[in-house]
């Protein structure tokens, strides 16, 4: 295992972290905690959680196997989030988390979810920095972090003009254009980066022909290549790969074993060979899945995608994934009254009213 420092902290963590959002099987308990300790025992560090990932069940299954960890003493750093604003919220979740992950001082504790600089504002209003401090005093949380979606400037400054230690921010082959400003701020500041979604939420294994350039050999596993990008950017402290299953800790562990870093200009190339962004795609983080007129917006994105990774196929292939995979159908989307929801709490900042518009009127 590589082992980062998380920037100006003093404690080092795991260059691959365990992500617990994309448990397949989050009701058998045991079985995800099995996989936690098979990834701690390939040296794994750094655990990433949330308390609505799957309700509180991922946390409760972190809890599990952070004790089974300690009991093989085998060493773990924990990460969750808040949405909690005020202080009276912030310490009432804290409270049930610590004791849901059965820990006495969550690691790194994020702000969760800055999707643009007014929501930041708002949040800020209620004091959410001064509580963070306290706790911090207190010893409740041991560093202060948020998760971002901002991309552009807005990361750039944002990060430049907060006091956090650390940041969780969407990085991957297939978007890092939009996101790259923020290692000017993270440089600046020697901030700790984590960067969620390397994988691009499945779309890069899915589509491994359109992701050759981040490829050492036309052989090489697009997992492994996907990975081996993100870990040559030496301001990445921590890579989070949300796993499934079990056979995923083995292939991602494998893929620290093969790494071989690039220098600076040998990233620059892979960067320089990318004939086409992939910025724009779904990754069906669901954030949008509210709609006050009931559409299925992720559904409908998803299908979007295959129009844009296929685009020689046009409407049919969109056509066949919304009325063969999902069962959803156009006159559905057409029921968008624009009223701007899911484009508020979309973390790619993606075009979905415009997107809704024109799947409404394909024939």
């Amino acid at each position: 295992m590589i082992y980062r420092e998380y920037g100006k902290t003093g404690v080092k963590v795991s260059l691959l972290g365990f992500g617990g959002m994309r448990f397949s099987e989050i009701d058998t308990h045991e079985a995800c905690a099995a996989m936690m300790v098979k990834a701690a025992r390939g040296g794994v560090t750094y655990f990433d959680t949330a308390p609505d990932y799957f309700g509180i069940k991922s946390e409760q299954v972190f809890g599990l196997g952070f004790k089974e960890l300690r009991r093989l003493g085998l060493p773990y750093v924990v990460a969750t989030k808040t949405f909690k604003t005020t202080e009276k919220d912030i310490r009432a979740e804290l409270d049930s988390q610590l004791k849901r992950l059965g820990v006495s001082a969550i690691d790194f504790y994020h702000v969760w979810c800055i999707l643009s600089p007014a929501n930041w504002e708002t949040r800020k209003k209620d004091g959410i920095l001064e509580t963070f401090a306290k706790l911090k005093e207190e010893g409740l949380i041991k560093h202060i972090c948020v998760s971002s979606h901002l991309i552009q400037e807005d990361i750039e400054d944002f990060l430049s003009s907060t006091p956090f230690e650390g940041v969780l921010f969407g990085y991957s082959a297939y978007n890092y254009k939009t996101r790259q400003r923020a290692f000017t701020a993270i440089r600046k500041k020697n901030l700790g980066a984590v960067v969620m979604n390397p994988l691009g939420g499945g779309i890069i294994p899915q589509h491994p022909e359109l992701f050759g350039f981040v490829k050492r050999t036309p052989e090489q596993p697009a997992v492994e290549a996907a990975l081996h990008f993100l870990w040559d950017h030496r301001d990445i402290t921590t890579t989070l790969v949300g796993f499934s299953r079990e056979p995923e800790v083995d292939e991602a562990l494998e893929a620290i074993n093969t790494y071989r870093p690039r220098t600076e200009g040998e990233l620059a190339a892979v960067m320089a060979r990318a004939e086409g962004s992939m910025e724009g795609l779904c990754t069906g983080c669901a954030y949008c899945d509210d709609c006050p007129q009931g559409i299925p917006i992720p559904k409908f994105m998803d299908a979007y995608n295959q129009k844009m990774l296929a685009p020689e196929k046009g409407d049919e292939v969109l056509k066949t994934r919304m009325f063969m995979h999902w069962g959803v159908s156009r006159k559905v989307a057409a029921k968008c009254v624009a009223c701007k929801q899911c484009e508020n709490a979309c973390t790619q900042h993606l075009p979905i009213i415009e997107r809704l518009k024109e799947i409404s009127k394909i024939a």
